[in-house]
């Protein structure tokens, strides 16, 4: 999976209307998109806890929040804005998936002056099934058949809407939000999360709308849990952004740049029972780790144990001329606002499960774009020959056609994909 700069990210969403509805952790899937379309650095740990602060990387507080009264019950409201001259995005903050407040948020949606959203990013499960009582889980079935008939009504076809899963929860649950009856150590709801992705992905696809299973590419990165059990640190938001990211350029036909994985994922050790508490770096047979060397000046290869035989001087072949290589991965840089998780361990992604998801990591596209997680290997020697080309700034393929087509998005890199949703058999009044 490509990661994506954010000169590319804004290319990818030039001119989009995006509108991400949910609770508090789609709230950070809010603000990293934001910051990631604005520069190439992850969000603090100040960032991450703030709720309903005025402004957050020149986005505004529209509606609740600190315009109104801060507390935790299931009438709390949110509405962010982020735009600038190319960019809309909002943010809508949900308890229910399905409510006379969703149905105000869609007669607005349909209402706005920008036209309907290019894209809808979706999620609500952990409020719905902890704070509406012992009847909640009949509540959220029935919910979610009237959420995804009203969407598949109202949503013209050229939307694309990701429901995106309910992640991972810990073992031990302290985030404020759940009622007292949800102990630490009580791992009802880790189930009932899984029961209820299995629902609600079920019930999108079957209204033609795309899932981003978020609880399958997660299931075994926990350590990148926060300790309220529920919200997740800034490496795993940055990595929820770049698959966010790479579905909606699929579904768009857009061609991302085609780079060299410069480093690879880490297994975890077998041993450990995968709860990745500490990172397992590949190692040579018989050797002890030892630490990098201060300097990146001296050599890559390992000194040899017995002095070895001298071969025979031959001739060198003419060398090519040196070159300066230049990373194709940026190293995200941290806001300096605040401190950050010290957090280095990388996501696992399991090859061999056979539980339904439908944007599973293929082997040769996983790993995340952070090089504290990897380790430098020595490099096979460069054979003589023309030096190769080397593209310093990757961006988005983009192929203008010479004629507008009827739909919002031109076949940059190949055709859109058709949606899967059913035209109406009588035709759908439009707000005016």
């Amino acid at each position: 999976m490509v990661h994506l700069y954010a000169s590319e990210v804004q290319q990818l969403l030039h001119n989009k209307f995006v509108v991400i509805l949910g609770d508090s952790v789609q709230r950070a899937v809010y603000k990293d998109l934001v910051l990631l379309l604005q520069k190439d650095c992850l969000l603090t740990t100040t960032q991450l806890k703030a709720k309903g602060e005025e402004t957050f990387e020149k986005d505004k507080l529209v509606d609740g929040g600190q315009m109104g009264p801060m507390h935790n019950g299931i009438q709390y409201r949110e509405v962010r804005q982020f735009c600038d001259n190319h960019h809309l995005v909002r943010f809508y903050f949900l308890t229910r998936v399905y409510s006379s407040y969703l149905e105000d948020v869609l007669q607005e949606l349909q209402s706005s002056e920008h036209g309907h959203p290019d894209v809808i990013i979706m999620n609500s499960c952990l409020w719905d099934l902890s704070r509406y009582g012992p009847d909640s889980w009949q509540s959220y079935l029935k919910n979610l058949e009237s959420l995804f008939g009203l969407l598949g009504q109202v949503l013209p076809k050229s939307c694309l809407l990701v429901w995106n899963t309910a992640m991972p929860v810990g073992e031990q649950i302290t985030a404020g939000f759940l009622p007292p009856e949800h102990q630490p150590g009580d791992d009802s709801l880790r189930v009932q999360v899984i029961e209820a992705n299995f629902y609600s992905s079920t019930e999108a696809k079957k209204h033609g709308f795309d899932v981003l299973d978020l609880h399958f590419h997660f299931r075994h990165a926990e350590q990148h849990l926060q300790r309220d059990g529920v919200h997740w640190n800034e490496r795993a938001h940055r990595h929820l952004s770049q698959l966010l990211l790479a579905h909606v350029a699929d579904a768009w036909g857009v061609e991302l740049p085609q780079r060299d994985s410069v480093s690879a994922w880490i297994p975890l050790d077998p041993a450990m029972g995968g709860r990745g508490r500490g990172v397992q770096r590949r190692r040579q047979a018989g050797r002890a780790p030892r630490a990098f060397p201060p300097s990146r000046c001296g050599p890559l290869l390992p000194s040899p144990l017995l002095p070895l035989p001298q071969p025979p001087r031959l001739p060198l072949p003419p060398q090519p001329h040196p070159f300066t290589f230049h990373p194709v991965m940026p190293r995200f840089l941290f806001c300096p606002q605040d401190t950050n998780f010290a957090s280095d361990e990388p996501f696992q992604a399991d090859q061999n499960s056979n539980y339904f998801h439908s944007d599973a990591l293929s082997p040769t596209q996983t790993g995340l774009s952070s090089e504290d997680d990897f380790m430098i290997y020595p490099q096979p020697p460069v054979p003589p020959g023309p030096v190769p080309y080397l593209q310093r700034f990757p961006v988005v393929h983009r192929g203008f056609p010479r004629f507008v087509s009827r739909g919002p998005y031109t076949p940059w890199g190949r055709r859109p994909r058709s949606s899967r949703r059913r035209a109406h058999s009588r035709p759908q009044p439009r707000p005016q």
